[in-house]
């Protein structure tokens, strides 16, 4: 089980803005991973560990681009691809910080928290995937990512073995 160690872990959720929490996802609804990403936000900020929230921008900002929750307090990367790293600060802010393991939730699986994940990998993070507080476009795109993909790049959990 990956613990967090607030000197060398980060939690970083992808894309948690109201028209893509609002989006038909599966396995989870989007109520439920905010409801898991935010328990897993208050014990990384408890233990005194960074939090990172990754919101995409397009160029025509359509309604519900905006958070789900208020993030003042975390920081904030806005990416303009499917993925946080490219174009961002995310590489030197993690680096900055000392962070050596990562901790991803978000929407959607298979599209800006796989590929955050990959590039953290690529970037030489250790990554844990959190199964509950991510969910996807598909039962099979989800399935994919959390038993194929994730387990290959790092480690596969949930929030409530995270809490634990």
């Amino acid at each position: 089980m990956t613990k967090i160690d607030p000197a060398t872990s980060a939690l970083v959720l992808v894309d948690l803005q109201e028209r893509i929490v609002a989006l038909p996802t599966t396995p989870h609804r989007g109520e439920d991973v905010v409801r898991n990403a935010l328990r897993l936000r208050n014990a990384f900020r408890e233990a005194g560990a960074p939090v990172v929230i990754v919101k995409v921008s397009r160029p025509d900002n359509p309604p519900g681009s905006e958070l789900v929750f208020d993030a003042q307090d975390d920081k904030i990367v806005t990416k303009y691809t499917i993925g946080g790293f490219a174009g961002t600060d995310l590489d030197e802010y993690l680096r900055g910080k000392g962070v050596r393991t990562v901790f991803f939730g978000g929407i959607a699986t298979e599209f800006g928290v796989e590929s955050t994940l990959r590039a953290a990998s690529d970037h030489g993070y250790d990554t844990v995937a959190v199964s509950d507080a991510m969910t996807a476009l598909s039962d099979l795109s989800h399935e994919n990512a959390i038993t194929k993909i994730f387990p290959r790049l790092g480690t596969v959990t949930t929030t409530d073995e995270v809490l634990s």
